[in-house]
């Protein structure tokens, strides 16, 4: 074969050529900053603009902890300790982050509340995360009565008799609702009040005479700091969706009477401030209830902040109902489905999946208007810090520290929830993009 012949046959391939790597500038930290950063002119200019505040707030915020004094009988040490340089006074910290996380709480029984903490969130894992085992449901249920005994103490058949009130409920409505629901229901409620206020303080007196068993008894003055904040805020969220939903619905209710009680309440509660409602709960409440009453002002104040959240929720949830098609509906009345059940089945699935967002940010936001309770002398971490920690002449004058702690802790609980209400957003989304 001569030369000319060899050079004009075609290489032909049989392997195929490794797969190269993408260009740098169109993977990874490259393209983050391309796309996000560096994207025309004016997201050049504000990118520089807030590095610049950055490093600004950077030179200022970090020698100020970094240079602080963790370990300290006051001010004045802290600032002796400083000797002119820039730094926080932490000390305050150190020396009374007991007080922030527990109030006035008894220190021998700090193990309670964080016990009861912890089983808050046990508790609460299966409701919030349906991949767990649902038999743990049944601590969800009663972690309510041990979270009451472990933090108030006293003896344990209270909340066991309080317990069995439901427990009576539930069997006159199972016997009754054989002949009429709506009659089981009332029949169920009826017989639990009477249980609550003539029968479960004897049968409660009777067991702890025959077997006294119980914690020592802490009165709720002295429970504060962010025990407070969690039992305040924790026991309104629960307790204000399910009052809510109820609410939302029975707004759009055809039953006039109903439907009429609800948007009363909630057009009143959404027009008063909630500072006024917690003054309400501290001091007008007492006049409606009968001489020698003793109604305990942490629960008067859970049930002014849940009736304050529901109806935020009942709105939310109401935009929810309203944005589903009317299709929905009446699919549900071809399948031949009553009320309740195309609402459980069909309609509430859906509008609580839209709903979602509003939702946390009610919830958010309603956990971080707790501190309100500090106007009516409830030692929150707020009120501790106005009050008692500030009153101290050995730590008066540190502000930014104190309220920092406040505002770093109470993040952490925000930004927990809303990063859960993003992940079930997306664990929710069925919708194809």
């Amino acid at each position: 074969m001569s030369d000319t012949h060899a050079n004009s046959v075609a290489f032909v391939r049989h392997d195929s050529l490794p797969q190269l790597p993408p260009p740098a500038s169109e993977t990874g930290l490259i393209k983050w900053m391309k796309e996000n950063l560096f994207d025309g002119w004016f997201n050049i200019l504000m990118t520089v603009l807030a590095i610049y505040f950055i490093v600004r707030l950077g030179m200022f915020v970090l020698p100020w902890f970094f240079n602080g004094v963790w370990v300290a009988g006051s001010l004045n040490e802290c600032r002796e300790i400083l000797n002119g340089r820039t730094g926080g006074c932490f000390a305050v910290i150190t020396e009374r982050w007991q007080q922030l996380l527990f109030g006035f709480y008894p220190s021998e029984g700090y193990w309670r509340p964080v016990l009861a903490f912890l089983g808050m969130l046990l508790a609460l894992a299966p409701v919030l995360f349906s991949s767990l085992p649902r038999a743990m449901l049944i601590f969800s249920g009663l972690f309510p009565f041990i979270g009451y005994f472990l933090i108030w103490g006293g003896s344990i058949w209270g909340p066991v008799m309080t317990l069995a009130g439901f427990a009576v409920a539930y069997f006159v409505n199972m016997f009754v609702a054989r002949y009429s629901v709506v009659i089981g229901l009332l029949a169920g409620a009826l017989a639990a009040v009477i249980w609550w206020l003539f029968l479960a303080g004897e049968f409660a007196g009777l067991f702890d005479y025959l077997v006294p068993i119980g914690l020592s008894e802490v009165e709720s003055r002295n429970v504060g700091g962010f025990v407070l904040t969690y039992i305040l805020g924790i026991s309104s969220l629960v307790l204000s969706l399910p009052l809510g939903i109820l609410l939302a619905l029975g707004r759009q209710s055809d039953l006039f009477f109903i439907r009429s009680v609800c948007v009363v309440f909630i057009e009143f509660i959404r027009g008063v401030p909630l500072i006024t409602l917690l003054f309400v709960a501290n001091v007008i409440l007492a006049y409606f209830l009968p001489p020698g009453t003793t109604f305990d002002l942490i629960l008067r104040v859970i049930i002014m902040i849940t009736l304050f959240s529901a109806a935020y929720i009942a709105e939310v949830i109401r935009g929810g109902l309203a944005a589903l098609p009317r299709g929905q509906y009446e699919a549900a009345d071809s399948l031949g489905l009553d009320y309740w059940q195309s609402i459980q089945l069909i309609i509430l699935p859906q509008a609580l999946k839209i709903s979602i967002p509003g939702i946390v940010n009610v919830f958010i936001g309603l956990f971080k208007d707790t501190v309100l309770v500090s106007v009516i002398s409830m030692f929150d971490p707020i009120g501790l810090i106005r009050g008692p920690i500030l009153a101290d002449a050995n730590w008066n004058g540190v502000y930014w520290e104190l309220f920092g702690f406040a505002a770093f802790v109470f993040f952490i609980f925000c930004y927990a929830m809303s990063q859960y209400s993003q992940y079930l957003e997306r664990k929710l989304n069925t919708g194809h993009r």
